[in-house]
């Protein structure tokens, strides 16, 4: 995306990719906001599974499921990565244009302006390093400090051919993170994230097993025997790393999850690599590469600040007695205007900035819908337990 940018703004762009196109660990899940910012992922063609249908699952086992007013785009990430890189490809004319080498980067020496890139096929010279190169890289820590495992979230998971219309997010007791089931075109992609130091990585894959063969593989006729397994390390910062987040310095800039930029509650990160993207090549174009900085702390940084503020209390908090994530689920089962709250929040439209004052003006009617609930379970069972003569027919017919 960036070096698509610059070659467009008349910039010469060498971009190293070691894999090109390659099925990443990722759910691929493109929200509405991203698809309104970058209509080129709808319109190019690529195959993609538009899901409408969400399944919300508690620790203790309760389900929900309603209908997002958004479809959630899922992509498979060899899909995605191929389009981006062809419309990388295409970039520019001339001299200002995208050159992709299919090369590690090893190491990274030099100074501004006067960047030495070397890979097992040569030596390339630069004036500005643009790092995407995942959480834990070793290039990333030639510019910054080490991720700490305070700062980081494990995933593991499978590729499962077969199909299913659902999306499912089940919530756990016993970490900070979820189990995901997203369907693919051509596949599912199912899998766990917590964050890192809660579990091991095999207990996570353990888990996620045990679920899958007790809540989902049977009922939807599907096994793990063909099934491809895949492990990945997310950022996942605390607020405290937000808040003295280096993201540029002199002739280098980090974007996506190098640059940590990955929401701490969902682990969503696609929207956030692109537009990181787009926001760096906007301040190098405008000759004002420290303006990248600015530019994220004035758009990005604060809705994934406040999203670490809150997180714990997410997975682990209690409101009216019981946990934060139980509660969500029983009032998105019981509160259609708690289940469009949702719906916005899976489409990328409702901010976490806004989002308390939206639940105030909501609440009445939340609180409304959710005792016409609870009284009508209890009208229902009392109704299948007592004979009619005891309710009396005038009052059923009203």
């Amino acid at each position: 995306m960036a070096a698509t940018l610059l070659a467009d703004g008349g910039r010469s762009v060498v971009l190293f990719d070691e894999k090109l196109a390659w099925e990443k660990p990722c759910g691929g899940g493109i929200t509405h906001k991203a698809l309104k910012k970058y209509p080129f992922l709808s319109a190019a063609g690529a195959p993609n599974r538009a899901v409408e249908d969400c399944q919300l699952i508690s620790p203790s086992g309760r389900r929900v499921r309603f209908r997002m007013q958004h479809p959630v785009a899922i992509f498979s990430r060899l899909v995605l990565n191929g389009m981006l890189l062809e419309r990388a490809r295409g970039a520019g004319a001339g001299e200002a244009r995208v050159e992709i080498r299919h090369e590690r980067v090893t190491r990274i020496t030099g100074t501004e302006g006067s960047w030495q890139l070397a890979t097992p096929e040569g030596c390339y010279q630069t004036s500005h390093v643009i790092l995407a190169a995942g959480a834990r890289n070793a290039l990333r820590s030639q510019f910054l400090a080490t991720m700490t495992k305070e700062d980081l979230m494990v995933t593991a998971g499978y590729f499962i051919p077969g199909q299913t219309p659902l999306m499912q997010i089940q919530f756990l007791k016993e970490i900070t993170g979820y189990i995901w089931v997203f369907p693919r075109a051509d596949h599912v992609s199912a899998g766990i994230a917590g964050k890192m130091g809660e579990l091991p990585t095999s207990e996570l894959r353990r888990t996620l097993e045990r679920w899958l063969e007790e809540h989902w593989l049977k009922e939807n006729g599907l096994g793990l025997s063909s099934a491809t397994f895949y492990s990945h390390i997310l950022p996942s910062f605390r607020a405290q790393t937000f808040e003295t987040l280096e993201v540029c310095g002199e002739g280098w800039s980090t974007i996506g999850d190098s640059a940590g930029l990955v929401d701490p509650i969902t682990g969503e990160g696609l929207y956030y690599a692109l537009r990181s993207a787009e926001l760096c090549a906007q301040a190098l174009l405008e000759g004002q590469p420290d303006g990248y900085r600015s530019l994220l702390a004035e758009e990005v940084l604060p809705e994934l600040r406040l999203a670490a503020k809150v997180s714990r209390r997410f997975y682990r908090g209690e409101i009216f007695g019981d946990s934060v994530l139980e509660k969500i689920v029983a009032l998105t089962a019981q509160s259609a205007t708690f289940r469009e709250l949702m719906s916005d929040l899976f489409a990328g439209i409702q901010s976490y900035g806004d989002l308390r004052a939206r639940m105030y003006r909501i609440l009445p009617a939340v609180m409304a819908e959710g005792l016409a609930a609870t009284v009508g379970r209890s009208w229902s069972r009392n109704a299948r337990e007592m004979p009619d003569s005891e309710f009396g027919g005038d009052l059923l017919a009203e």
